[in-house]
């Protein structure tokens, strides 16, 4: 299975993988081509549409900055978080910017970047479309892109194509299934991390994989600090409190006192600390989502605490495990809210984290491959309907409960002998299913659900 888990696991910024990292990587893209095919000289404006979900949405998801960023020159990966209000800024009070950082065009944001909050693109609700255009007005080129979850883009050309495609990067293990991947583990007698680490070989040596995964979970751990001990209300028209020091000072206390605590405290800590930090416009690691970036750290961390000797071994196999998994959903069905609801986000974090633990304790393949299938089973049908349009509420505790839920999905499972009714792959074809029936009121667009309910009241 061609993909990486680095494509899985991506440092970004807040406070959404398909309407924040997406669109700023579709201007880059977009900047980039108008660079590199030799027009940018004769550039004289640039615009961009948004539609579907991004439209719905896009300003409580930060799309609209996002686009101005790209449309500098900036990446999500590389993009100083504190720097990208003023840049911004800069560019409303200018009426103009620099297009991939080195030609001046007229740019007014409110005019130039179009909400389109009920026209879609046939070929995903994340659909954006740049243009450029001479002196004249004459387009000098105009380009579609879709964020298709995740912070993956696919432009014009890719669409319709496999988002994996398995002849440019053979590798030595593939897997299009649970049920293959289990196979392969079980027949090479690896674990399923082994697996994917034998993948990966096709992109680079293993020290570089290992190296890219701890560094990650650097930023995991950054991210964590971070979010648990900043102030405040988060950026929208919610005014939503952080709560993540507050509860941080009281288990801490707690603990010196000799209080009673439970494990799921500190796991719901860190998880709301990683999900406040997104909201905020903060760098966290896309896992496999921004909306749902908070489980898998906060189920390493609770790793970290509960077992013995914990060591970067375990910090690798616990990603490369969570990775296959989500490699799994994201060639099977979607990790996009926008397509298949929260399910695809917050269902396949609980998913992956569990496989992650499972294997830590201990897991056999197929009680990994039963830990994942009890993540996503029992969030089913869940819907994205964000209040305000902005990934605070439900989002954010969305992610600590589901952190908990994994935890007890990998115990459960590594309890059992790996036997169970339900496969993960009939779990997911479920979730792709379900997602497909879903309205569209339920799919990131902020017109049903707890974002119609608060709005009403």
């Amino acid at each position: 299975m061609s993909i990486s888990v680095f494509d899985l696991f991506t440092v970004g910024i807040g406070p959404s993988s398909s309407h924040t990292v997406g669109p700023m990587r579709a201007a880059f893209l977009f900047a980039t081509r108008l660079r590199e095919s030799g027009v940018l000289d004769r550039v004289q404006g640039v615009r961009c549409e948004l539609f579907g979900s991004l439209g719905a949405t896009g300003h409580g998801h930060g799309s609209v900055p996002a686009v101005v960023l790209g449309l500098l020159g900036e990446q999500p990966h590389l993009v100083d978080p504190a720097s990208t209000g003023p840049l911004v800024a800069a560019v409303r009070a200018e009426g103009s910017l620099l297009l991939a950082g080195k030609h001046p065009v007229a740019f007014d944001v409110e005019a130039d970047v179009v909400l389109h909050r009920r026209a879609t693109l046939p070929a995903h609700s994340n659909g954006m479309v740049f243009a450029a255009h001479d002196a004249t007005g004459a387009v000098v080129d105009r380009r579609t892109y879709y964020s298709v979850g995740g912070g993956f883009v696919l432009d014009e050309d890719e669409t319709g194509a496999p988002v994996v495609r398995e002849a440019e990067v053979p590798v030595a293990l593939p897997f299009a299934s649970g049920d293959e991947l289990v196979s392969r583990a079980c027949t090479a007698g690896l674990r399923i991390s082994d697996v994917v680490l034998a993948n990966e070989a096709a992109w680079r040596p293993e020290p570089e994989t290992r190296a890219g995964l701890l560094h990650r979970w650097a930023v995991m751990r950054e991210c964590v600090e971070r979010g648990s001990t900043a102030e405040g209300v988060l950026p929208g028209s919610l005014r939503v409190r952080r709560r993540a020091a507050a509860m941080r000072r009281r288990l801490d206390l707690d603990t010196t006192a000799g209080t009673d605590t439970q494990p799921g405290d500190h796991v719901a800590l860190w998880a709301l600390a990683v999900n406040e930090e997104n909201a905020a416009g903060g760098r966290v690691v896309t896992a496999p989502t921004n909306g749902a970036a908070g489980i898998v750290p906060a189920v390493l961390h609770h790793a970290a605490q509960v077992l013995p000797g914990f060591s970067d071994d375990h910090v690798v196999r616990f990603l490369l495990t969570a990775g296959a998994v989500g490699m799994l959903f994201k060639r099977n069905a979607s990790i996009s809210g926008a397509e298949v609801g929260c399910q695809g986000e917050v269902g396949s974090a609980c998913s992956m984290a569990a496989a992650g633990l499972a294997e830590l304790f201990g897991g056999t393949p197929e009680q990994v491959e039963n830990a994942a299938e009890i993540g996503i089973e029992h969030n089913l049908g869940l819907t994205c309907d964000p209040v305000g349009g902005l990934v605070q509420i439900p989002c954010i505790e969305r992610n600590a409960v589901a952190s908990v839920t994994a935890i007890t999905a990998a115990r459960i499972a590594v309890r059992g002998d790996g036997a169970h009714h339900v496969s993960l792959d009939q779990a997911i074809r479920t979730m792709r299913r379900t997602g497909a029936d879903m309205s569209v009121k339920y799919k990131e667009t902020a017109r049903g659900g707890l974002a119609l309910t608060v709005v009403e009241c």
